[in-house]
Order: C-alpha cells, then structure tokens, then sequence
C-alpha cells in the first residue's frame, strides 16, 4: 500500500506548483521594476473626477519634461487609457525579453487590458484573483525596459487593483489624488487617501480636477462645480495641494481623439497648470525629505 505521506504530498502539489508561480512572478516584477526609477500611482477612490484624463496628461507632460515615461492602466473593467493616449485598436508584440508596451506618439508607453481584448467593447467579467493576476502579469511579463516614471492609473475605490498594485510594486514612490471640487467628492477621495496612508504609501499631493470654467470670450472665471475643496482637503489630512486644473472643452475633445492635449495646446492655461504640476511631482519624488507624508 502507498504510503499515506506521499498521498498527502501530492494532494498539496498542485497548490505549491501555483504558490511557487506567484513568488516567480513577484521576483520578476522585482526585476523588472528595478529598471524604473520612480513609480506613481494615480488614484481618486470615486469615479468621474476625471483620473484617467488627468493621470494620461501629467505622463506626456512628464515626457515633455525630458523623462523616460510609461503608463499602466490598471482599470480591468473600464480602461480608457489606451483611448486617450492615441493607440486604441493597437496590439502589444512579444520577444524574448516579454510583452512590449506600445509606444503612443508622444513617447509614452502604454499598456491596458483594452489592447489584448478583440474589441473595445468586450467586457471584462472577472473576480478579485484574476485581476490581481491580470496586474501582476503586466508587472513582471511586460518589458517596459529603463523608465523615469511609471504612471499607474488606478480604477476608482479601494478594492482589488489598487490593493494589488499597492502589495506588489517595491518601493512606490507615492500616490497622487485627484478629486472633483465638490463635498460629495471630497468625502469619498478622503477614502483614497486613508487607504495610501494605512498601506505606508507617501501621498504625493491632491489635484483639484474640473475646478472652475474661464469664458473665453469674457475672461471670467465661474465656478461651475465649486472650487477650493481640494485644498481644504489637503489642508485637513495633512498632505500637499498640488494645484487646481479648470474646465477645459478641448481637454475632453482631445482625450476623445486620442490626441495630447498638453502637446496640442501648449498655451493654454490648463496645458500650463499640468506642465506645473508635473514639474512639482518631479521636484517632490526626487527630493524625498520635502514630502509631508
């Protein structure tokens, strides 16, 4: 008769197999990020404050600014990177080295789920384990080769995506957080920030999106959603006010192109606000000491 301990051992063999692919995986993503100098998450914990838009615009204005950028987009179920980012429809070749990133045309590279998907507009109907596998397969198997930044666009709360990418990116360099100027947002993207604090992420600042509309035609400034939450937020948990971003028509009709904004519209206001804003995460991430948390 067979022993009872070899029976056992080969009961728990195909758990150990699977246990043992995890930690191979996370040893690449190790590797691989070793090559990225600095990794910023941009997240909101609520939907429509304009994240994605935001976190695509501060990547290419990050490249203007002179640095080697990527963009994750880390939203399985609605991503919307690949759209604003000009490579909709494009497909991620292989080589030996991993999956390549596409690379936008204005120097950014990109990876999203949309770009393995036949359509568009097949949806993505997973739970918590495979999504968390998803993210980390394109954390270790994508060659994103040497980076100064890596941009991660978090889908909004704070479930699965944003906890996996927290877990397995070494040495983040912190959150960026956006918010609508409203109380409702201000009240749900607190969430956000609790939850980069608890998981001993650095908060890098807060971005105050859609803050204020200027009539071109009159020049003057109406608050059409409220302005100033953001800072008072900031001001609240103790963390930096990055700057305010206004309403800008052409935002929305470029990121529904697929054209960059910041690139396109090099003197308007907005296309400067972001330029600031990017300057002032470099200056941050690259000067630890002057963080607040």
């Amino acid at each position: 008769m067979e022993d009872k301990t070899n029976i056992n051992e080969r009961k728990i063999n195909p758990q150990a197999a699977r246990m043992q692919a995890i930690l191979d995986e996370e040893k690449k993503v190790r590797e691989r990020m070793a090559k990225v100098k600095h990794k910023i998450m941009v997240m909101s914990g609520k939907g429509g404050v304009g994240k994605s838009t935001v976190a695509a615009n501060l990547a290419v204005a990050m490249s203007k600014l002179g640095s080697r950028v990527g963009i994750l987009d880390s939203d399985i179920h609605g991503p919307s990177i690949p759209k604003i980012m000009g490579v909709e429809g494009l497909r991620p070749s292989g080589g030996p080295t991993g999956i390549y990133p596409i690379l936008s045309g204005y120097g950014v590279r990109v990876i999203s789920i949309e770009l393995f998907l036949e359509s568009s507009e097949d949806p993505v109907i997973w739970r918590g384990p495979l999504k968390m596998s998803a993210i980390r397969q394109f954390l270790s198997d994508v060659d994103w080769g040497e980076l100064d930044y890596l941009f991660i666009d978090l889908p909004p709360g704070t479930g699965d995506e944003p906890l996996s990418v927290m877990q397995l990116l070494p040495n983040m360099d912190g959150t960026v957080i956006i918010t609508a100027p409203s109380d409702l947002s201000k009240h749900v993207v607190k969430k956000a920030i609790n939850m980069s604090i608890k998981m001993n992420i650095p908060v890098i600042g807060v971005i105050e999106n859609m803050s204020g509309f200027v009539c071109p035609k009159c020049g003057e400034k109406y608050d059409l959603l409220g302005s100033g939450v953001g800072k008072e937020m900031a001001e609240e948990m103790d963390v930096r006010f990055l700057g305010q971003i206004p309403i800008d028509p052409e935002i929305s009709k470029d990121s529904d192109i697929g054209v960059s904004f910041v690139i396109e519209n090099p003197d308007r206001e907005s296309s400067k606000i972001f330029m600031e804003i990017a300057q002032k995460i470099r200056n941050i991430v690259e000067n630890k000491k002057d963080r607040k948390k």
